[in-house]
């Protein structure tokens, strides 16, 4: 690994989708960097989309199917086929609408390609279609999102970049499909993901973090209620009012509802940095060192760094999926901007 400027990386010294990230100015603090990230107004142009619902789960003789809701934005028909596609995935208690989701996708648009905005299950506009609940693990839900488009839109490149929750899907599917990716899986993107499990849920139980926890408890705990409300036969509220934290939450509801046996577990199973050895098609990885909560071990640094396949970048400044620098209007959303060069250069170039 070499040091230059702000960034720390490996074999992307002289790529030309490569700039140095230097922060906004009075943002080179992590948390300062994620809430201004998250609050900071944007205007976004973009087509009117076509929703799309996709099966993920059958239905059982327990339950109905679940599907998850995709917003699309398509090239002209004449081209759409050829272009690349990039499907975006959201983060904990995100949506197809998160700001961050909107940006990349007005600006992957703006550049030819098709977007689509994946909901998980049971989030967003997508609440009301799923029985079962999301969770880190569901890559196999990326992999149906991209077939059935495909199929239903001959689409024959995509791109997939998850953010946070969405960067570990994505990346535990690039991982699981190993030596034999569809061909029409071109290249991944994880900005700020939550490759290891069991560290960042230790970091983002720390006193620094509180504000995070809570926020995000607050929206699951709501988002369980209103599951509970639409299926009263497979989800109990009893010990919600209990819940203080997001292991507990994790360990109540999501391993519980989940089929894990208990928050290690999931944890530990779901992680995508047990696949991040066999990653074999074109990948970024983006991440903040003072991102507040997520944490990357030696050991999975060490492995991304040894796949050849794999670029990793690191800088010391960025947050939590924020990385605001100091160009000016639209073009100060640097993960944005290196992510779509590194796409069109890696597929179409």
């Amino acid at each position: 690994m070499s040091t230059k400027g702000e960034n720390r990386f490996d074999s992307t010294e002289g790529s030309p989708w490569m700039r140095p990230f230097v922060p906004r100015r009075f943002l080179s603090n992590g948390h300062l960097q994620t809430i201004v990230g998250s609050f900071l107004p944007r205007h976004y142009s973009l087509s009117q989309p076509e929703t799309q619902l996709i099966e993920v789960e059958a239905a059982t003789s327990a339950r109905p199917a679940s599907f998850v809701l995709c917003h699309c934005h398509w090239q002209p028909a004449e081209v759409r086929s050829e272009r690349l596609t990039m499907v975006i995935v959201h983060g904990l208690e995100g949506s197809s609408s998160s700001p961050y989701v909107q940006g990349n996708s007005a600006r992957a648009w703006k550049a030819g390609c098709n977007v689509v905005r994946m909901n998980m299950r049971s989030c967003g506009a997508g609440k009301d279609f799923s029985p079962t609940i999301y969770h880190a693990g569901r890559s196999e839900d990326v992999a149906v999102v991209m077939a059935e488009m495909a199929r239903t839109h001959l689409i024959r490149s995509f791109a997939l970049v998850g953010y946070s929750m969405g960067g570990n899907l994505v990346l535990k599917l690039a991982g699981e499909l190993g030596a034999a990716p569809p061909p029409y899986l071109k290249a991944v993107v994880g900005v700020s993901p939550i490759m290891d499990l069991v560290a960042s849920s230790a970091a983002l139980h720390e006193p620094q973090n509180l504000l995070y926890q809570s926020r995000f408890l607050g929206d699951l705990i709501k988002h369980i209620r209103h599951q509970a409300e639409l299926y009263p036969d497979l989800y109990s509220v009893d010990g919600l009012d209990k819940i203080r934290t997001l292991r507990q939450f994790d360990e109540q509801v999501v391993a519980r509802y989940g089929g894990f046996a208990d928050a290690d577990d999931y944890y530990r199973s779901v992680a995508s940095s047990n696949w991040a050895q066999d990653i074999t098609v074109p990948t970024l990885i983006l991440h903040a060192l003072d991102d507040p909560f997520i944490r990357m071990t030696p050991e999975t640094r060490a492995k991304l760094l040894a796949n050849p396949r794999v670029r990793l970048v690191e800088t010391r400044h960025g947050g939590h999926c924020a990385f605001l620098s100091l160009e000016p209007g639209d073009a100060s959303f640097w993960a944005e901007r290196t992510l779509l060069d590194f796409l069109l250069v890696t597929v179409e170039g």
